[in-house]
């Protein structure tokens, strides 16, 4: 699999040549202390993603918490949240991947998962069907954060970053609701 090692940017976990923050992220950051991520989404690494996802693979959970594990090297959190599915998606899809690779951390670095800190208000399309220049507005305001965040580190898992709009509307709820720092780590990028 195609693991990303050298120096990302910090807002969105793109490989740069050197520096803190890729192009579009010096322009526009994600309102995070920091995003990570295992590899590139492509070759095996996608088709594990695929398999996960969409054809209820959810035993691979533990072997990518245990990626995401090894990404973090050492950071503390108060609490650990995956992206939350709209409820409709979720009983249609039968799990949340999200939530499955946050429970998954969450055993193995000992630190609390919290599912209730983040819901998704609205369903919206897909945000893998539309073109980057409709993410944004797609994901906007769907997201709400609970008032427990208030105050906590938490880190936000999800499956992939692609453009990192849906890891924006989460961050931005979370820090609407107080949370003292919000960080992000997702299995894959897409490069």
């Amino acid at each position: 699999m195609a693991r990303l090692d050298g120096a990302k940017c910090r807002s969105c976990a793109l490989p740069i040549p050197a520096g803190d923050r890729c192009i579009a992220c010096a322009i526009d950051p994600l309102p995070v202390d920091w995003c990570e991520a295992w590899g590139a989404y492509a070759g095996a690494l996608e088709k594990l993603l695929h398999a996960l996802k969409f054809q209820r693979h959810d035993f691979l959970d533990d072997a990518l918490a245990a990626l995401l594990e090894e990404t973090l090297r050492d950071r503390e959190f108060d609490v650990v949240a995956g992206v939350p599915m709209h409820a409709a998606k979720e009983r249609k899809r039968g799990y949340n991947q999200a939530e499955l690779l946050a429970r998954a951390l969450s055993r193995r670095i000992g630190v609390a998962c919290d599912m209730r800190l983040l819901t998704r208000r609205t369903a919206g399309a897909a945000q893998s069907t539309l073109p980057k220049r409709d993410r944004a507005a797609n994901v906007r305001g769907a997201f709400a954060a609970s008032p427990r965040a208030k105050g906590k580190s938490i880190l936000v898992v999800d499956d992939i970053c692609t453009t990192g709009e849906t890891l924006r509307a989460c961050a931005s709820a979370l820090r609407d609701a107080g949370a003292a720092r919000v960080c992000v780590i997702a299995v894959a990028k897409a490069i």
